[in-house]
């Protein structure tokens, strides 16, 4: 009995964390140089490569200088869709911004990243 209990503590978390998703590209993205003030965006762009239909639940980032945007729709498997991150680039100098992406079938959150360096308009 505790052999099956222990291996039931040790394995069920593995289930939760399957993969459910595929990038189709980095899910880290550097936009180099922005000039300020100049609003720039980027897609990152993903598969369903579960066998249940997908949906965004929510999508976080660390400011409100950096705005996701998503499609409400469901995503069936082996179907695409993407992420679209704007950034206003308002601020001055360096940025690293995290993006945490909810999908309703998965706990943990896949994370995602944009960096680049705001300079001032000449």
């Amino acid at each position: 009995m505790f052999k099956y209990l222990l291996s039931v503590f040790v394995f069920a978390p593995l289930i939760t964390l399957a993969q459910i998703v595929e990038w189709h590209e980095e899910t880290a993205f550097d936009f180099g140089v922005l000039s300020q003030g100049q609003p720039e965006e980027v897609d990152f762009h993903f598969t369903n490569i579960s066998s249940d239909t997908l949906y965004i639940d929510n999508v976080r980032s660390t400011c409100g200088c950096t705005a996701p945007y998503w499609e409400l729709r469901p995503i069936l498997p082996d179907s695409s869709s993407h992420i679209r991150i704007k950034y206003d680039a308002y601020k001055e100098g360096h940025f690293y911004k995290k993006i945490k992406v909810f999908f309703n079938k998965q706990q943990k959150a896949e994370r995602l990243s944009i960096a680049g360096e705001v300079i001032p308009n000449s």
